[in-house]
């Protein structure tokens, strides 16, 4: 089963641009706001239309600007689960997941399916309540059981945890994962969220302004972005120009110092990334003096600010991040860098 979307649309300046086919799995849209992500959803589930381009999933044509094929929401087999769950505040859990199945009229299949799918999303108990008496994240799980009762080919998820606290997001991204494993089809996912991106998919469409920058498999993308703005979304706080000065060697001058690197150097090198964790005062590699500006303390770790003795006066501060347990009791004079931890930007 696969999605394959490569679709063109224009908004007055806005120019959406996305070509992408899933392989399994859940692929995760990521990029900030207004950069295309739900445009994007709404193309694929047929309520916005593209310019050109085509949408196929498991091999029937969704859309088609040549073929001038554009069939009807209802007709594409697609599931959507939005911010807001949308539940039927008048109805009981039962009844809102069996509007899932008003085209099914045999009673004893539509018992069946809703006690499988009450079953799948762990809603045992809760079938006679109303949303109001829900928590927000068994109202998640009741809409994604209504969606799911009706078998949809592909969910496409719209930051579905984005209302949600901290705990609760966590909890749910937990339980949706695994609801997807038991789904068996493919889903996309909308998120701005570099951490729910990295629990809930497989792999990852980057967006940016538009443009999809790259689909890659998930770690391989946190370890190696390859772009400004796929190296920022992944959560990368060490960002600055930078350019090619060897085969293994990036010059960096806004930070006044010249990185080993693991990777060769391409020519169209543009900037280069250091992740705060990536930091060492025992390392020896790329290791240069420092300058300890201020701290913060979580649960955790530190967050160090500093600046390299030689950095340009208007390049902002650096990150450090260290586990409570691994931090020197003084701060270091020097931190270091491994070659293999140097991010090479070329966009």
């Amino acid at each position: 089963m696969s999605l394959y979307v490569d679709i063109e649309k224009r908004l007055g300046d806005f120019r959406l641009r996305a070509r992408f086919e899933t392989q399994g799995g859940t692929l995760g849209l990521l990029g900030a706001s207004g950069c295309g992500k739900s445009m994007t959803l709404k193309c694929i589930a047929g309520v916005e239309r593209p310019d050109r381009g085509a949408i196929v999933l498991d091999g029937e044509p969704l859309f088609d600007s040549e073929k001038k094929i554009d069939l009807p929401p209802r007709k594409r087999g697609v599931g959507c689960l939005f911010q807001d769950s949308a539940l039927f505040p008048n109805m009981t859990v039962g009844q809102n997941i069996l509007c899932g199945l008003h085209r099914e009229k045999d009673k004893a299949k539509r018992a069946a399916e809703l006690n499988g799918t009450i079953k799948l999303c762990r809603l045992e108990g809760l079938e006679g309540l109303r949303p109001h008496q829900l928590s927000g994240g068994q109202r998640q799980r009741a809409a994604l059981a209504r969606i799911l009762v009706s078998r949809p080919r592909v969910l496409l998820l719209d930051e579905p945890f984005s209302a949600l606290d901290a705990h609760l997001r966590d909890k749910l991204q937990l339980e949706v994962r695994e609801l997807l494993a038991g789904f068996g089809r493919d889903a996309v996912l909308v998120t701005h969220s570099r951490d729910e991106v990295y629990h809930m998919c497989r792999s990852i469409a980057v967006m940016d302004r538009g443009r999809l920058l790259a689909v890659r498999e998930t770690k391989a993308l946190f370890a190696d972005p390859g772009s400004v703005c796929a190296c920022e979304l992944t959560g990368c706080k060490n960002v600055a120009p930078a350019r090619k000065a060897g085969e293994y060697e990036a010059e960096v001058p806004f930070w006044g110092i010249t990185l080993q690197t693991a990777q060769p150097v391409g020519d169209g090198l543009k900037a280069v990334g250091i992740r705060a964790h990536y930091f060492n005062p025992r390392t020896q590699h790329n290791r240069f003096p420092v300058e300890p500006l201020g701290e913060m303390e979580e649960p955790f770790e530190w967050i160090v600010e500093f600046r390299w003795k030689g950095q340009a006066p208007d390049a902002p501060p650096l990150w450090w991040r260290t586990p409570k347990d691994r931090r020197p009791a003084r701060s270091p004079a020097e931190l270091g860098v491994a070659p293999a931890n140097v991010l090479l930007l070329y966009e």
